[in-house]
């Protein structure tokens, strides 16, 4: 089950809005592989967009879970909540409930392999051996994020048939195994490298890429595809919120945080990633919950300043384009690199 595209780009699944059907949909048209983000929805509403895609093309697309992981230390989370009532003061809303949950994995892995979905791939940790052998047994695809060499053998071990190998350059959250712990810094050419020495399976590179010529980089350093999520914010496709759009011309620094859900993940340096990321726990998803109502206040409100800013390091490059456009130029502009380097 290998990962059989025309056009060697993957539309990354991007949590929280920005991966609708329509951008799904008109990537995989293209050529490309687009992917569904399965986080923070039931999975009623994952399997209303899987049928949505499905209505509009026959091409292939995937799903993305988040694997749970161990909860946070509750007193850190009753500190953090305690520094964030006056965010909420500002904003007139009461805090979330900062919950421990598994976002409902395992029902969102069935319902993948009742549907069918061609590819599925996994976030924050391994799926189980029999949810492998589950999804293999109606030949849907299972690829693992992984952001060191170790994470990577181990993901082979329990039979993932390609990996997405994600450089600290990406823009969201951190998708390795134990990236709370400080590991997994690697930048992606050098991981890439080392993760194609270790294991002998399809790579999709994924961080910062931006450009046709960042796709001939990868492409050249062992990858089969690129995946890119920053690139396709500003598509009219895209459920990206307009400050969020906004947002990703006018401000140029990032950096890794875990003020807005517990868990790092690198956005756009605004208001509310200076003043909280110090004193944010690693606590996912309590934290997340814990914000949710702060983040959509400001965000109905409109001010880039209260919201997560995912971006990737290459942010400056994005180009407002028409999906299925910018993934053809994506692929030609790649030939054209290889071309050059070439000669």
């Amino acid at each position: 089950m290998g990962l059989e595209l025309r056009r060697a780009i993957v539309q990354a699944p991007m949590a929280g809005g920005p991966s609708t059907p329509e951008l799904v949909a008109a990537v995989s048209e293209a050529g490309g592989l687009g992917f569904l983000a399965a986080g923070y929805k039931s999975p009623a509403a994952v399997r209303e967009e899987i049928r949505a895609v499905r209505a509009v093309t026959g091409q292939r697309f995937g799903v993305n879970v988040f694997a749970p992981g161990p909860p946070g230390d509750a007193e850190a989370v009753r500190r953090y909540a305690s520094e964030l009532r006056g965010e909420a003061e500002r904003w007139g809303v009461d805090l979330g409930e900062p919950r421990a949950d598994d976002d409902a994995w395992a029902a969102k892995v069935a319902l993948v392999a009742e549907e069918r979905v061609p590819v599925v791939s996994f976030t924050f940790g391994l799926p189980h051996p029999d949810m492998v052998a589950a999804l293999h047994a109606v030949d849907v695809t299972v690829q693992v994020t992984v952001t060191t060499p170790e994470e990577a053998l181990a993901a082979r071990d329990i039979g993932a048939d390609a990996l997405v190998v994600q450089g600290i350059e990406a823009g969201g959250h951190r998708g390795g195994f134990r990236d709370d712990d400080g590991g997994g810094e690697y930048g992606l050419l050098t991981l890439l490298r080392l993760v194609a020495r270790a294991v002998d399976l399809p790579l999709v590179a994924a961080g910062g890429i931006m450009d046709g010529p960042s796709v001939a980089a990868v492409l050249v350093a062992g990858a089969e595809a690129a995946q890119l999520g920053t690139a396709f914010l500003r598509c009219p496709e895209a459920g990206t919120s307009p400050a969020h759009r906004r947002a990703l011309t006018a401000y140029q620094e990032t950096a890794l945080t875990r003020a807005f859900s517990g868990r790092r993940a690198r956005g756009l340096v605004n208001r509310f990633l200076t003043e909280h990321t110090a004193t944010a726990p690693a606590a996912y998803p309590q934290v997340h919950h814990l914000t949710t109502p702060l983040r959509a206040a400001a965000r109905q409100a409109g001010d880039p300043d209260g919201l997560n800013l995912w971006a990737g390091q290459g942010h400056p490059l994005v180009e407002a384009l028409p999906a299925g456009e910018l993934v053809r130029r994506l692929a030609e502009d790649a030939q054209a690199a290889l071309t050059r380097g070439s000669a």
